[in-house]
């Protein structure tokens, strides 16, 4: 005989699946056609703990907010200019990425509470987000300021392993598996402070794309 009180979470982990992990595939971005800075949304976020992949972040968002980032953009300006905007928080906590593969655990907040955390400690780091849907698929495309400007990364997310994906012309080289363009790194060493040691690499070794995900196609903008 069938016991509900055991039945009901040994299905509710079956149904989770890949609940708990987030697969996507990121690339760096020099050029980003002005017509796709569209559907914005403003990023404000701090990492509590960022180490060896592992992670602790508290996210506010604002949508609808296109802001201006500059590298003078001060991060806890731009919070104060608009936490009457914030519609949107979470924690999150990620554990180190494998091959386009992580492990990561969110759970919304209350906003007021989301901006109180990001004021009050963490490493901060400020972007808008823009949405987008470029051939099969939907992209975030993240333009960041402060300490990371003029940084533009584009990503692809999806519920399973992103294979055979449609890579836009704008995407200059990979960056899925490099983790110094991950979230927490640019909070703890900025770009700013390795962008032109990345210039050389990429003029000395030439953009790179994973070949293992299956075939990758030219998406023309």
């Amino acid at each position: 005989m069938s016991d509900d009180r055991f039945d009901e979470p040994a299905a509710a982990d079956a149904d989770r699946g890949y609940a708990d992990f987030e697969f996507e595939r990121r690339f760096f971005v020099r050029d980003l056609p002005a017509e796709l800075r569209d559907a914005p949304a403003l990023i404000v976020q701090s990492y509590f703990l960022a180490d060896d992949g592992y992670a602790l972040r508290v996210r506010v968002q604002a949508g609808d907010v296109d802001a201006d980032l500059t590298g003078d953009t001060d991060p806890a300006e731009v919070l104060r200019a608009h936490t009457a905007d914030i519609d949107f928080a979470a924690v999150t906590v990620k554990g180190p990425a494998v091959g386009g593969t992580r492990y990561e655990a969110e759970r919304e907040l209350d906003p007021s509470v989301g901006v109180e955390l990001v004021r009050r400690g963490g490493a901060p780091v400020v972007k808008v987000r823009y949405a987008v849907w470029l051939g099969a698929d939907g992209w975030s495309i993240d333009v960041f300021g402060g300490a990371n400007h003029p940084l533009v990364v584009a990503e692809c997310e999806r519920s399973g392993p992103v294979t055979s994906l449609q890579i836009p012309d704008f995407c200059v080289t990979e960056i899925t598996d490099d983790r110094r363009f991950s979230n927490e790194s640019l909070a703890m060493e900025p770009y700013s402070a390795w962008a032109p040691a990345f210039a050389a690499e990429l003029a000395d070794e030439g953009p790179v794309f994973r070949q293992d995900f299956g075939p990758n196609t030219h998406l023309r903008m």
